[in-house]
């Protein structure tokens, strides 16, 4: 449900068919998501700290003529009138409306060569600018993708993004506040447009390397180092980020970097500790200019030690996380566990009073049952040096087809 490794190229794939009409696939699915939380005087189950909705998404895509293609996805997003009743809140609420549709993809591509050029309304994945998997339905973007592969081992891509529906999707499931800026519209314009081009490569097939740099009009400069090494079961991997805010009027530039490790047993299990640290910047914002973070959506991150339910606390200024993750499958049930823990000292620098420490720990359990997935989580948590825990559940049900 929530992104936990990066694609290297996710901005060209649909959603894989269930039947095929000559040249037109269909897909789609239904979902219903559950979570409720004993946070503050409330607890688990309350109406008040509970979220529920229901969402049902079809897509199609078709091949045209000379290597042309076209797709489209559409979403409707109900709560089954359960709001006020066994929940107080919804994953996602565009418009501040219960029940209401949602154009997720609109685009036409064309490939001619190795070069395909994609324009529209689509999914992204790039590690500063992405599409969130987290919640009941996707961010997405308005944009222009041009990929090329014709350096051997490598794919570049150059990118537009003209618009997002990020400043919709709530910041914790549980909340929501819309941006009021984009009241009349799920989507809004993308801080006046943003550029981004990356270059990835794996001439030694062990090692994918890749680099990024970002142009957000009139709000941020970035850039993205990333190394990734997987041999003989061993992995290991290096992330370098840098934000610059100078055209905020901020004066201020920020950075971060990641370094994981861990071992891989085919069909056995993954296991993964990494550590990141931030740079004491002047400004800590929880969102947009927050080193590292998506600069579209909740402030998710694609640093290795991102958590699986906080998001924005591993890109703070000053901020020191430590990440581990153990995933494996016992008796068909895909099994997870998680733990993060972020570590923001104080600094008078970026304005921050007080140390401001976050941990949080998380079970999953996923299983497949032909076209049903079904996904139980369990988070323990406490922010802000508090000694109470928060616990929260989670239930998934989505059907495919």
């Amino acid at each position: 449900m929530k992104i936990t490794k990066m694609s290297l190229v996710a901005a060209l794939l649909v959603g894989s068919s269930a039947f095929a009409i000559e040249n037109t696939k269909v897909s789609g699915d239904a979902k219903l998501y559950y979570g409720t939380s004993d946070t503050g005087t409330s607890s688990l189950f309350d109406r008040a700290s509970s979220a529920g909705q229901a969402a049902a998404t079809l897509s199609i895509s078709t091949d045209l003529a000379g290597g042309v293609s076209a797709g489209t996805k559409v979403t409707a997003l109900t709560t089954l009138g359960l709001e006020g009743q066994l929940v107080g809140s919804v994953w996602e609420a565009p418009n501040a409306l219960t029940d209401t549709f949602i154009v997720n993809d609109l685009w036409i591509a064309a490939t001619a060569g190795k070069t395909t050029a994609k324009v529209g309304r689509m999914a992204l994945d790039t590690p500063l600018v992405f599409t969130e998997t987290w919640s009941i339905v996707e961010n997405t973007f308005e944009s222009a993708v041009l990929i090329n592969t014709d350096v051997p081992h490598t794919t570049i891509v150059a990118a537009y993004v003209g618009g997002s529906n990020g400043d919709l999707v709530t910041k914790n499931g549980f909340n929501n506040v819309i941006n009021p800026e984009a009241a009349n519209s799920t989507f809004s314009q993308f801080y006046k447009g943003a550029y981004a081009v990356g270059a990835i490569n794996n001439s030694w097939a062990p090692l994918t390397a890749q680099a990024w740099y970002y142009d957000a009009s009139s709000t941020a400069k970035a850039y993205w180092l990333q190394a990734d090494l997987a041999m003989e079961g061993f992995l290991v991997g290096a992330q370098f980020t840098g934000t610059d805010l100078t055209q905020l009027g901020l004066a201020d530039k920020g950075t971060a970097f990641a370094l994981m490790a861990g071992y891989e047993m085919k069909d056995m299990f993954t296991a993964k500790v990494s550590y990141s640290q931030t740079s004491d910047n002047k400004t800590d914002f929880n969102g947009v200019g927050t080193v590292g973070a998506n600069l579209a959506g909740s402030g998710q991150s694609k640093l290795y030690t991102e958590a699986w339910w906080n998001y924005g606390k591993v890109t703070r200024a000053n901020t020191s996380s430590f990440h581990v993750a153990v995933e494996g499958s016992v008796a068909g049930i895909d099994l997870g566990a998680y733990g993060t823990i972020s570590q923001q000292k104080k600094s008078v620098n970026a304005g921050i009073a007080a140390d401001d420490n976050m941990n949080e720990g998380t079970l999953t359990a996923s299983k497949s049952m032909g076209p049903v997935d079904v996904t139980a989580a369990y988070i323990l948590d406490n922010n802000q040096n508090s000694t109470d825990y928060e616990n929260t559940l989670h239930a998934y049900l989505t059907y495919n087809f």
